[in-house]
Order: structure tokens, then C-alpha cells, then sequence
């Protein structure tokens, strides 16, 4: 390349670099994959705000960070959206600026025949994995549209469940399949703020809610069967991967999963 050609690319590399150290939002950071996220994060530099619904869960996250990381601790309900502009005023107050929104608040909600999930069970699922996502989403938006250096990164917690689903998951499929387009339009909308948005579908993450994975999952055949799974740190370390590409680059989709788990091939 020769030197002319270098200045033509030096300006444009350095129009959307933030200021250092960068500033992550996590959500469903007290415990499980969005815990081993944050942490990540922090090892990596990153300022972290750690937002989930009870305190001493995000208190825990943030006391096995290391020494001189900036954490910051909010309480959030994400279904919440008085609860969410707080978190994201919270964020702007002590940073100054959001790089990326790690959208990964979530619940599986009862495994049960879609003829006998009620309403509330639907609802409780939808508010959580999609209305809540939106609301991060779009309050992430504002900010990293009005900041200087423009733009950031919005990374939504989609599932294998985007893809494929098992069986009696209804509300939980739906809500990530939902996701999906949400991040599809995320991307497309944020094309001129300079906002990039991705999508990572995780499958198996060894965490306390897939715990029972150990002891037999329902398979499309009626049958149980222990499934393998893997580290969350394996999941972490993707995450930190896509937010740490250029906002000129963007991993739209991306899969992490146990090898061996029944996706490839389900049902």
C-alpha cells in the first residue's frame, strides 16, 4: 500500500474511534453468560455497567472483576421502561458514552404443550426475552446516536432457539425467533448513526439454568437424553470478539455451541 493510499484510509479508521476505555452495558449480568461477559470485558479494559434485577447478584459479578476495572452496579427490570431509561441515564452520568449493549436478559419460562401455556406464562416470557430487548435496544440507540465519537454496537442474545426449537418451548421460541428480525432492524436503521448491531445464538452454555441439561433433555422423539454443553467462557470470548471489531465491521449472525449437541440434525 503506499502512502497516499494510507492517508486516504487513515482518516475514515480514525472518524468513529471511541475514546478509551470503551463502555459496555450488560444485561443478565448477575449471573451465568451474561456474568462470564462482563468479566470478560473487564479483563479486556472495557468499563462495564451491570444491569439485572437484583443487586447482590451484580455486586457478586463486580467483586470478581479485577483491580481498577470500573464497574458500575444497576439494579434494572428490564420489562420495566421507567427502569431501563434509568439504567441508560445511570450509563451516560458516569461514562459519558455506550460503545455496546450486550442485550442478553432472558427466560426460558415453563416447558409445557402449547395448549396448556396461559396467557400470563406467555406474556411473562415475551416481556422479558422481547419487550425487554426493545427497550435496551432502543435506549442504547439514542444514546450511541447522539454521542460523539457516533455510533456503538448492539448485540442481542438470540438462542439456537432462533433457528430451531425444542419441544413445549412455544413463548421461548417465538420471543427469539422475534429477536431475529429485531436485530435485522436494528442493523438496517443504524447504518447512518454508525451503529452496528449483531446477533449471537448460543447453544448449551454450561450455566444454571441449562444445569438439568446433565440429567435428560426432551427430544423431538419423546425421548430424554443428557446433552453435552460448553464453557460460558467459550461464548464470552465470541462476544468480545464482535465488539471489538471496527464499527466498518460487523458479525451479523454468529453460532457458538456445544459440538456435539442435537441442532445439526434436530428433530
Amino acid at each position: 500500500m503506499t502512502q497516499d493510499t494510507k492517508a486516504a484510509h487513515t482518516p475514515h479508521a480514525e472518524a468513529h474511534e471511541p475514546p478509551s476505555p470503551r463502555v459496555a452495558v450488560v444485561t443478565g449480568a448477575g449471573s451465568g453468560i451474561g456474568r462470564s461477559v462482563a468479566l470478560t470485558l473487564a479483563d479486556a479494559g472495557w468499563s462495564v455497567a451491570l444491569a439485572g434485577r437484583r443487586s447482590g447478584p451484580l455486586e457478586a459479578t463486580a467483586g470478581l472483576a479485577g483491580n481498577g476495572v470500573s464497574v458500575l452496579c444497576v439494579p434494572t427490570d428490564v420489562t420495566d421502561p421507567e427502569a431501563v431509561t434509568a439504567l441508560f441515564d445511570a450509563v451516560h452520568e458516569r461514562f459519558g458514552r455506550l460503545d455496546m449493549l450486550f442485550n442478553n436478559a432472558g427466560a426460558f419460562g415453563p416447558a409445557l404443550p402449547v395448549e396448556d401455556l396461559t396467557y400470563e406464562q406467555w406474556r411473562g416470557v415475551v416481556d422479558v426475552n422481547l419487550n425487554g430487548a426493545f427497550l435496551c435496544a432502543q435506549a442504547a440507540f439514542r444514546l450511541m446516536k447522539d454521542q460523539r465519537p457516533q455510533g456503538g454496537r448492539i448485540i442481542n442474545n438470540g438462542s439456537i432457539a432462533a433457528h430451531s426449537p425444542r419441544p413445549d418451548t412455544t413463548a421461548y421460541t417465538a420471543t427469539k425467533h422475534a429477536i431475529t428480525g429485531l436485530t435485522k432492524s436494528l442493523s438496517l436503521d443504524g447504518r447512518r448513526h454508525q451503529i452496528a448491531c449483531g446477533q449471537i445464538d448460543i447453544g448449551n452454555a454450561a450455566t444454571d439454568m441449562t444445569a438439568r441439561m446433565s440429567e435428560g433433555i426432551l427430544q423431538p422423539n419423546g425421548t430424554r437424553v443428557p446433552e453435552p454443553t460448553m464453557h460460558a467462557s467459550d461464548v464470552a470470548r465470541t462476544v468480545l470478539h464482535m465488539c471489538e471489531l471496527p464499527l466498518e465491521a460487523n458479525v451479523q449472525f454468529a453460532t457458538v455451541m456445544a459440538t456435539n449437541m442435537p441442532y445439526i440434525g434436530r428433530g
